[in-house]
């Protein structure tokens, strides 16, 4: 379901009640219906279900009243954006200036607990589409299935399969609302999306038009899942199992591998590892599957913890807790896969987990509110393996070493900080490959630099190009595509960067292809399906964890 029925019914009733002391805009059942779609829409990812923040600041009725703002200071804050990493929701045209002030004046009454969600209500949502005895059991196309492109349309509800060799549509399949990731099985023949409504979709791209298998809704407000990719001595566990991480309910949700069927609920709630206050609302942010034990690695965001779970026996699960820094978000492997470096983002730090030894390694401080996606791993000449990411709140992309071993003098330091054009952040996401001398970055969240590309040179660490990616599109001829640039991606081969152009959900936009050594368009892939097109993930760097 895209919206929140459940949770909609019960703000109703609490948000007609009075709070405190503060002068409350009134709100019409309706309205407070519509202004809790969209605060789920577009802001409960940052500021939080309840409102106390993380990634973004707290909403809650007290915090802004501290801060001395006013109705119309809180218009301009949704309206216009901020540098610092807010989107511009009305100059970009998502959010009406009836919308936006409807949303302003919900942010002035105090927020509900949303419903939670037992296992008997998931099984509800579970359905079979293709059980996994009628799967093909070898492709049935005669395609390159792992350099196919996952490429999420986000307001939507849908996701597209695009092959990377013809630049063709292959399949659009229907979702969850506004899907956060895709992720590939261990085996790679199956994508893995999970909507921001907790949706999860199980899509066979071995099947003549891939398309999904296998569905399940586990939660009411989700961003991550992945699979169990451990195979060696301590068993096979390929593609058996399946780990969706929750925002709401604050949970993560174990799910059989091949048909989704839940399995195990487990509340994330808990103290903070620093001062032990506790949170009801700890949220799953990232989740990576171990390539050296049956083992996922879990980030508990507000209390600051990393937990590894292992999945050997999930009716008698172990679960190692590792304390680390509050607020963790995004994060990805070392080139080694070993270490687990995660942001800490509005601690302006990230956190290295050791996987093998299961324990903290070190917190490294790099801008201000780092948010690497899964980060950008190479090999520089000097430093020797690096892993870098780019920041929502300043122009930085911090570069930090990661061997201990043979380079222990730059280890969980930051050996260079590459300095973006013009001041503020707005980084969503970096990408690299092995086969590319290149690093790209985007700035999706700056509402003066949204339409850019940046492109780092790997030895020198230095933007050798700013690509304005709208202005190169008008070049071509597309004069009615705008948006912003979102998510590069490398094809399997490292040879080409693919980006989103995010716009408005009731105008086609396009998924632009460069070349990676010319750095100019090589494709324009448009079509009335291009809408809201967002994340792009690529079936083979995926499934090995190549970034």
């Amino acid at each position: 379901m895209r919206g929140l029925k459940a949770v909609l019914a019960v703000g109703v009733l609490s948000l007609s009640l009075p709070f405190g002391a503060l002068a409350k805009p009134e709100l019409s059942p309706q309205e407070l219906k519509k202004a809790t779609q969209i605060y789920f829409d577009r802001c409960a990812g940052c500021h939080g279900m309840l409102r106390k923040g993380a990634t973004g600041p707290a909403l809650t009725p007290e915090a802004m009243k501290e801060k001395g703002y006013t109705l119309e200071v809180i218009e301009g804050f949704i309206y216009n954006g901020t540098p610092g990493g807010m989107p511009d929701w009305g100059r970009q045209g998502i959010l009406t200036k009836e919308e936006t002030k409807l949303l302003a004046k919900y942010l002035m009454h105090k927020p509900s607990e949303p419903p939670l969600m037992s296992l008997s209500e998931m099984m509800k949502w579970w359905k079979i589409i293709v059980p996994p005895e009628e799967r093909p059991t070898k492709p049935q196309h005669n395609l390159n299935w792992k350099n196919f492109m996952g490429i999420i349309l986000r307001d939507v509800g849908k996701v597209a399969i695009v092959d990377g060799d013809t630049k063709k549509l292959v399949s659009i399949v229907d979702t969850g609302f506004a899907v956060h990731i895709f992720r590939s099985s261990g085996t790679g023949r199956y994508f893995l999306t999970i909507g921001r409504d907790g949706k999860a979709t199980l899509i066979d791209l071995w099947l003549k038009k891939p398309d999904k298998v296998a569905e399940v809704k586990v939660c009411y407000d989700a961003r991550s899942i992945d699979t169990s990719k451990y195979k060696g001595p301590k068993g096979d566990f390929m593609d058996k199992l399946a780990i969706v991480g929750c925002y709401w309910p604050p949970s993560f949700v174990i799910l059989d591998g091949q048909t989704l069927e839940p399995l195990k609920i487990v509340n994330t709630s808990d103290y903070t590892w620093d001062t032990n206050e506790y949170v009801r609302e700890a949220r799953v942010a990232s989740i990576v599957a171990s390539h050296h034990d049956p083992e996922w690695i879990v980030s508990n965001k507000e209390p600051g913890k990393v937990l590894i779970v292992d999945y050997k026996d999930p009716t008698n699960l172990k679960m190692h807790v590792i304390d680390a820094e509050r607020f963790l978000h995004d994060g990805g492997w070392d080139r080694s896969k070993r270490y687990f470096l995660v942001a800490a983002n509005m601690k302006n730090k990230v956190v290295v987990i050791d996987s093998v030894e299961k324990k903290f390694v070190a917190e490294i401080e790099t801008g201000i509110k780092p948010h690497p996606g899964r980060g950008a791993n190479f090999v520089h000449p000097k430093y020797g393996p690096v892993w870098c990411t780019g920041h929502l709140g300043s122009n930085n992309v911090a570069c930090i070493g990661t061997d201990p071993v043979n380079r222990s003098r730059y280890a969980w330091k930051v050996v260079e900080n590459i300095e973006l054009p013009g001041s503020g952040g707005g980084t969503l996401f970096i990408k690299t490959h092995p086969k590319s001398p290149h690093i790209w970055v985007d700035r999706t969240l700056h509402p003066d630099f949204q339409r850019n590309l940046y492109v780092i040179d790997k030895d020198t660490l230095k933007v050798i190009k700013t690509i304005d990616v709208i202005k190169e599109l008008r070049k071509l001829g597309y004069k009615k595509i705008d948006g912003r640039i979102v998510h590069p991606e490398f094809d399997m081969h490292g040879k080409e960067v693919w980006v989103s152009v995010w716009g408005r959900k009731d105008k086609p936009t396009a998924i632009v292809v460069f070349d990676d050594r010319t750095m100019k368009i090589k494709k324009v892939i448009t079509g009335d399906w291009v809408r809201t097109p967002t994340g792009i993930f690529n079936v083979y760097t995926t499934t090995n964890d190549i970034y």
